[in-house]
């Protein structure tokens, strides 16, 4: 099940998402296999079908399930959720203006902002989408916390061991910013054999050859999962 950061719009506009296994609802996590056949009151229905019904009988409308989603999901005030809930009932601006004592021009005024709001939103959707057409290098196996810390294209990447590393491969200042730390982390994890174990004084004198202050450097490579040890600390390896 995906959290809901990475549905996309055709996922919410239907309740559900499709998996290649199963349909999953994006409200309540409820999954129907695809290859099952479930029996409702004497029928059979398909898992998408099963789904679609769920979504009527648990959720109502996919419309009134979306505009009953946490403000941290929808962006909206309460305010603007619930003038959208009137919208959605397609009440009018008069009826509207009495229920929640404000004017007509208020209301009209509401919609004009949002309809401001759905503007801007297609703009930001198609920044995103062009941005994610630039490829990104893959998290390291072991990446103990996967965000935008590890949004790194090919020549970012080429741009950090450049402005990090001097001729000869040694680190002229670590850096603080979480990217380029991982970007070098990455390239120090390179020098040791996943196929070996090496002990704590092995692996300071791999990190010896590339930085100062190896003894940091050794604990970043345990805490962002570019290696692990062992609880005793006698023997480390490339995760």
């Amino acid at each position: 099940m995906k959290p809901y950061q990475e549905f996309t719009l055709s996922d919410y506009q239907q309740g559900y998402v499709a998996t290649p296994t199963d349909y999953c609802c994006v409200f309540c996590q409820e999954t129907f296999d695809k290859e099952e056949i479930y029996p409702v009151d004497g029928a059979f229905f398909t898992a998408k079908k099963r789904m679609m019904q769920h979504i009527t009988e648990h959720h109502g409308t996919v419309l009134s399930a979306l505009l009953t989603l946490p403000k941290e999901q929808t962006g909206l005030s309460e305010s603007q959720q619930e003038i959208l809930q009137l919208f959605a009932q397609d009440v009018s601006d008069t009826v509207i203006a009495q229920r929640l004592g404000i004017s007509s021009s208020t209301v009209r005024n509401h919609r004009f902002k949002l309809k401001e709001k759905q503007r801007q939103a297609t703009v930001f959707l198609s920044i995103m989408s062009l941005l994610q057409d630039t490829p990104l290098l893959p998290p390291h196996k072991g990446a103990t916390m996967l965000d935008d810390r590890y949004a790194i294209t090919a020549s970012e990447r080429e741009k950090i061991i450049a402005t990090y590393f001097d001729e000869t491969g040694f680190i002229k200042q670590f850096p603080s910013k979480e990217k380029r730390k991982i970007v070098v982390l990455s390239v120090l994890a390179q020098k040791f054999d996943p196929k070996k174990n090496y002990s704590e004084a092995a692996v300071n004198d791999v990190l010896k050859q590339a930085i100062t202050d190896y003894v940091t450097v050794r604990r970043y490579l345990i805490e962002y999962g570019f290696m692990q040890r062992t609880k005793d600390g006698k023997t480390y390896w490339l995760t």
